[in-house]
């Protein structure tokens, strides 16, 4: 492809561990981008999330810098954008209080039918985003290392995400990070969030490029290769430094 525009990624299992802060090396790359093309993170986490995984470890970052860095949680059903002052909303699409409670039970029956229900997670298993409905198969605080081990092949999530998919077919089910499904309003995910960049940026999507570590058909970044965005597949935030190094200078 040709210099990037606007350059996005996932987040976690992307730039950084599952729920963990960006390390020092991924957030002195987003800077120096900041400084030559627009940013975009688009990922099944929450808002919070990402103002302690991406925002606050972003203390360089001036309100000019910070104008270029598009936010999408939730799977892009959410976009925020700096305002000179803060992140605001742009848009939120929220799942109805019905939708949620089919999601949640949907989720709970199927994931202790098939015996993927932790009897003794880290955390809550269910979570309600506003906008998503997301599962932890091992409780929204497991250690990293016990949800790389989980499900190293996907076929875990493969078979819940299947299993779910078929009682919500009015809703959108993906497989998210290692241990994680999601569910959102149908057609509201990843490719409908960088759809709405190119709208509010006027960046066309032949001039995005985005890495993601879950780019295999049925997962949550498969949706923006299949929309036809040139995707690179990482497997790591490691993996992304590296390949962010080769970028950098071409910019």
């Amino acid at each position: 492809m040709t210099t990037p525009r606007l350059v996005a990624f996932d987040l976690d299992d992307t730039l950084a561990p599952s729920k963990s802060p960006i390390d020092p090396r991924i957030a002195a790359q987003l800077l120096t981008l900041l400084q030559h093309v627009d940013v975009a993170i688009i990922s099944g986490g929450n808002e919070q999330q990402f103002r302690t995984q991406v925002i606050a470890q972003l203390g360089d970052a001036d309100a000019t810098d910070l104008g270029r860095l598009h936010l999408l949680p939730t799977c892009g059903t959410r976009y925020l954008r700096h305002d000179g002052e803060g992140f605001d909303t742009v848009y939120a699409h929220d799942l109805s209080d019905e939708e949620k409670s089919a999601a949640l039970q949907a989720l709970r029956e199927e994931a202790e039918r098939l015996g993927l229900w932790e009897q003794n997670p880290w955390g809550e298993i269910l979570e309600d985003r506003g906008s998503q409905i997301t599962f932890s198969a091992l409780g929204q605080k497991a250690p990293h290392d016990a949800k790389q081990a989980w499900d190293p092949s996907g076929a875990k999530r493969s078979r819940l995400r299947d299993a779910v998919a078929a009682r919500l077919p009015e809703l959108e089910v993906r497989s998210g990070g290692s241990t994680s499904i999601d569910i959102t309003l149908a057609g509201i995910d990843k490719a409908h969030g960088m759809k709405a960049l190119a709208e509010h940026t006027g960046i066309p999507l032949s001039d995005m490029l985005f890495y993601g570590d879950r780019l295999d058909e049925g997962g949550n970044d498969y949706p923006v290769k299949a929309l036809g965005v040139h995707s690179i597949a990482v497997s790591g935030w490691e993996d992304t430094a590296s390949e962010l190094e080769e970028l950098i200078p071409t910019l």
